[in-house]
């Protein structure tokens, strides 16, 4: 597969768009060194923009962005994708409402995925923003899609935008990347907090019919509508 002219301008903006939220990424302290990525899905092609493999985020460029098909293999660019990339592909391709999809090892949240327990929906943002449960996922090993198919069977039945994978780190989906990455911040905000009240004694868990109440609250009227609408 080539990149042909009339998809120049939209991955243009892509790997410029991917790049900048990997500044998020280290804004939020959810990645060190080179660990951690960012992908996007080029609307209607089999094609996404992910970050490349072992890139400093203190010199990344767009540019540097890789385009890959969803099956992982490069398309364009100069640099080798990410090492999660068959990981991003297969969420792709089994997720055709996705658009976005970030992998973190942010310290809460991996910690809570090291102990392969869920995050419990004991807050109120837990339940707007993942709908119940933070979920853990499967062992994977790194290098196949066997951590896609992973997040793929664990959040396909899931309100969970994020999903624990088992000793290893968050994994977060959006209908665009920013979405994941809001998602990404919000998961470790969420498990530190969790966290911090286990010390403090026993959490109670929120009724699951107020749990769905506050998560179609929360998706469906919170915010704005129209020209101050939050594009997330």
């Amino acid at each position: 597969m080539t990149i042909t002219s009339d998809l120049d301008s939209v991955i243009a903006d892509l790997r410029k768009q991917v790049c900048d939220l990997h500044a998020q990424l280290t804004h939020y302290e959810l990645v060190i060194w080179t660990a951690g990525n960012v992908s996007a899905r080029v609307p209607g092609r089999e094609l996404m923009v992910i970050k490349p493999s072992g890139a400093s985020y203190d010199s990344m460029t767009a540019e540097d962005m890789v385009v890959c098909d969803l099956y992982g293999n490069l398309v364009d660019g100069a640099l080798n994708p990410s090492s999660d990339t068959a990981a991003h592909a297969y969420v792709y391709r089994h997720m055709p409402e996705v658009g976005g999809v970030v992998h973190t090892h942010s310290t809460y949240a991996t910690a809570w995925a090291a102990r392969g327990e869920p995050i419990p929906c004991v807050l109120t943002m837990i339940a707007d923003e993942f709908g119940g449960d933070i979920p853990v996922g499967p062992f994977a090993l790194i290098g196949d899609d066997s951590i896609g198919r992973g997040i793929v069977e664990t959040l396909q039945h899931s309100n969970s935008p994020a999903v624990l994978m088992r000793n290893h780190g968050p994994f977060t989906i959006g209908r665009t990347a920013r979405d994941a990455v809001k998602a990404a911040v919000m998961v470790e905000d969420v498990a530190r907090t969790v966290h911090i009240s286990r010390q403090l004694g026993t959490a109670a868990p929120i009724d699951a019919d107020d749990v769905a109440a506050l998560f179609e609250r929360y998706q469906n009227v919170y915010g704005q509508t129209g020209p101050h609408a939050d594009p997330s």
